[in-house]
């Protein structure tokens, strides 16, 4: 599945957030990660932040499509973090 993962924590738990999203998801701009991945990879993520997260304070948003092609992406002004292409 493809999906694109957004948060918003508190300044003490970024930091951590960043570094626990980065191991699963492609950074794509400050607070969002997007990528391909196994549900059971989602799923040890989703824990790890849950872990991190102080319940009423954070807040993650997971947007789940079945595959990236069914996805249109847009980019307005400077794309961050673009994909590298191999040949």
């Amino acid at each position: 599945m493809y999906v694109i993962l957004v948060y918003d924590m508190g300044e003490e738990r970024v930091g951590r957030a960043l570094k626990i999203c980065r191991q699963y998801l492609t950074w794509v701009q400050n607070s969002v990660f997007e990528g391909e991945t196994a549900a059971a990879k989602l799923g040890k993520l989703k824990l790890r932040l849950k872990q991190l997260m102080v319940a009423d304070q954070d807040s993650v948003l997971i947007y789940r499509f079945r595959e990236q092609r069914y996805m249109e992406k847009e980019v307005l002004g400077l794309e961050k973090n673009r994909p590298d292409t191999f040949l």
